[in-house]
């Protein structure tokens, strides 16, 4: 009785409601908004997972035993986790001395061409000269050309390195920089390094949104190019300069193709020695079974991609900044 008293009360007060105009919109807007509101949730939940997916399979194949490798009752959290994988990859890798190196070897290069790219970009931006838009054209096919179709001549290039005929009259010969990151720090500072076409793009076409009217204040206060670039432009250039470290750094630190190409050391490039990993703890731990290789695998993975990881949290609010103002999204 008590039940049918309520459906009673509470279909009284919907027709109540529906024979009220006012109130029978207002309650299919709060309707339709929370219907709006409970879509946006699952598919924003269900593109989170398609994407973080692979990366929370990697860290739960990490921390997984033996026993869970072949437990097909684990799915998401293993039953016997360890950390034993990291204490191992952590050793096998020379975790902290081969870090480091590389993370020099990609914070200089990037350095080198934040630099050299936006002097280039500032000259395109703001100069006119002979052959202007003959030469941005260069860098536009940069940009676009794959770098397997050269790959042949870069190495005959630095295989016989021997610029102007100098190495062979001062030595007899031509010098070999395979085997050395040289070839990466000759390529950045000529301005043709990984991706240096894209990072000039971004700062051609963010100099010229600058109004130019900041130049010819500071030309007008006796400042030179030199003064104004450095110490004007560039730092109004902070997002762009952004967008291109974090670009840079992330590119150059997971390269593999320049460096398997240069036959530069793994010591130097940690990427190269992840693609190793397995073989490693074959050989040295006599660890044969592929699947529990895996794991091990994972965790390295995990452990590579940890700092880059980090130092993009702490500057994606900048990045994305910088990416909205240098004119590479619409």
């Amino acid at each position: 009785m008590i039940k049918n008293s309520a459906l009673t009360d509470g279909f009284l007060k919907i027709k109540a409601i529906a024979s009220d105009k006012d109130q029978g919109k207002s309650l299919l807007h709060n309707v339709k908004k929370f219907l709006i509101s409970v879509s946006r949730i699952a598919i924003l939940i269900g593109v989170g997972y398609v994407i973080l997916s692979p990366v929370i399979g990697m860290i739960v194949n990490s921390i997984s035993s033996d026993r869970d490798a072949y437990n097909p009752m684990v799915f998401v959290l293993p039953q016997f986790p360890t950390l034993e994988r990291y204490r191992l990859v952590y050793e096998s890798l020379d975790y902290l001395p081969t870090m480091a190196r590389d993370l020099f070897y990609t914070l200089s290069l990037m350095l080198l061409q934040i630099l050299i790219c936006s002097m280039v970009g500032y000259g395109f931006a703001r100069f006119d000269f002979p052959f202007k838009k003959l030469l941005f054209g260069c860098v536009v096919v940069m940009i676009v050309i794959p770098v397997h179709t050269i790959m042949l001549p870069l190495y005959i290039t630095f295989r016989q390195f021997d610029p102007f005929g100098i190495a062979t009259a001062l030595t007899g010969s031509p010098i070999n920089l395979m085997g050395t990151p040289v070839p990466m720090y000759i390529m950045t500072v000529l301005g043709c390094g990984l991706r240096s076409g894209l990072y000039i793009y971004i700062f051609n076409q963010f100099f010229r949104g600058l109004p130019k009217e900041i130049e010819e204040a500071a030309f007008v206060d006796g400042a030179g190019v030199w003064y104004t670039y450095f110490k004007i432009m560039l730092v109004n250039a902070t997002p762009a300069v952004i967008t291109v470290a974090v670009f840079s750094m992330v590119w150059q630190f997971n390269d593999t193709f320049f460096a398997k190409l240069f036959l530069i050391s793994e010591d130097v490039v940690i990427s190269k020695k992840i693609s190793i990993l397995q073989a490693t703890i074959a050989n040295d731990y006599k660890i044969l079974d592929t699947a529990i290789q895996e794991l091990y695998l994972n965790a390295g993975i995990i452990l590579v991609i940890l700092p880059i990881l980090i130092i993009y949290l702490l500057l994606q609010r900048y990045f994305i900044e910088g990416v909205e103002r240098s004119g590479i999204v619409g």
